[in-house]
């Protein structure tokens, strides 16, 4: 039981260090893991009932964290998501096994801020009893989440998540039902083994970069998102006017997300969007096949066309998406873009004539901005 209660609206995160200090993260070694259990769940606005497509849904599963190779100054994990019984989810947001190359070293002292009441307590998890420390921070008086993270005092062989235990948020307000919640299930400490570097074929998302050719009201620009990760956080920064050279060379001013706060998101994107893909809603019209081409890839897609408005205002929006958000033709792609339109574009359709674009997003072109292993 909790036996002391402070209340604090901003506590730094014990496992966030300055650049300077040690870190765990400098004494990773090969086979280091941690599985948490996972469940998430989603109600219909209002707790409506219907035969319509958007019916309550529900998932659980396992997902896993390892470290398989340890080359200075990175350390590469894997990130795999499964069923109970240890298969592959069908949800293809949580299908693949995805790699993370994770920095070592910090550039600047990222740090986590658990906001809401503090309290101190001994739990046990994963068969072993530890100091701990909750924070609860209720927002919903004013129509935000129940958030209920408890952390060990001191992370040891749980550094891959900052110590974490057991993790839930509540949704509430707005029509919002539904709840994701993380339990730490087992952990091992690993092996002095060097291990072999991933390829870069399937990642979450750090170590890579992408450019979206954006048009708003006519004016054209390029956006590159730049992925990256440091001592347990991930980061994500975007530029207007990269320069193809060297993409992703400064990550001040990123923002930071905990890695576990990021497992927790992504089992809630995926229990929020349809397991069908591609996400378009029921009565859209059949989709036509075509072969999208971004520089050197050609990426089998689906084309949906949704017409907008009537009369002499009609519009229409034209959406493509991978045919296999998974598939060899997009290597290298972060997860957040296979998942992503590869183009949206809302076109102006007169009644005679050609169609006019204008607003509209195109993704250009990726890569991997860590080389060679991460040398």
């Amino acid at each position: 039981l909790p036996d002391a209660s402070t209340p604090d609206t901003s506590v730094p995160d014990a496992g966030a260090a300055p650049a300077a200090s040690a870190s765990p993260w400098q004494q990773a070694r090969v086979g280091d893991r941690v599985e948490y259990a996972f469940s998430a769940n989603r109600g219909r606005p209002g707790g409506q009932r219907s035969a319509a497509p958007e019916r309550d849904t529900a998932m659980a599963g396992h997902v896993v964290l390892e470290v398989v190779a340890v080359q200075a100054p990175w350390a590469w994990l894997t990130v795999t998501f499964t069923d109970d019984t240890g298969k592959p989810l069908a949800h293809p947001r949580l299908s693949q096994s995805r790699v993370l190359p994770m920095r070592l070293e910090a550039t600047q002292p990222w740090k986590a801020e658990h906001r809401g009441q503090r309290s101190t307590e001994q739990t046990t998890a994963a068969g072993r009893t530890w100091d701990a420390q909750r924070y609860l921070h209720d927002s919903r008086p004013s129509d935000g989440p129940l958030q209920n993270r408890l952390y060990a005092s001191q992370p040891g062989p749980l550094y891959l998540t900052h110590g974490l235990l057991d993790a839930s948020t509540t949704l509430s307000g707005f029509g919002a039902s539904g709840s994701q919640q993380l339990t730490l299930v087992s952990f091992r400490q690993g092996t002095d083994a060097a291990g072999t570097v991933p390829v870069l074929e399937k990642p979450w998302g750090p170590g890579t970069w992408y450019d979206v050719r954006q048009t708003i009201s006519g004016t054209p620009s390029v956006r590159r998102v730049c992925l990256g990760a440091e001592r347990g956080f991930l980061l994500r920064k975007e530029l207007t006017a990269p320069s193809g050279d060297a993409p992703c060379t400064d990550f001040q001013e990123a923002d930071a997300t905990p890695l576990e706060e990021a497992l927790l998101m992504a089992v809630s994107e995926a229990v929020s969007v349809p397991q069908q893909w591609p996400p378009v809603p029921a009565g859209t019209a059949p989709p036509r096949r075509e072969t999208f081409t971004v520089g050197s890839h050609s990426v089998p897609a689906v084309v949906f066309e949704t017409p907008l408005g009537e009369g002499a205002e009609r519009r229409v929006q034209v959406a493509t998406y991978a045919a296999e958000p998974w598939g060899a033709a997009l290597s290298g792609l972060a997860e957040e873009a296979r998942f992503s339109t590869l183009s949206d574009t809302i076109f102006r359709a007169p009644a005679r004539g050609k169609r006019v674009a204008e607003d509209g997003a195109v993704l250009t072109g990726w890569g991997s901005w860590v080389k060679d292993g991460g040398k």
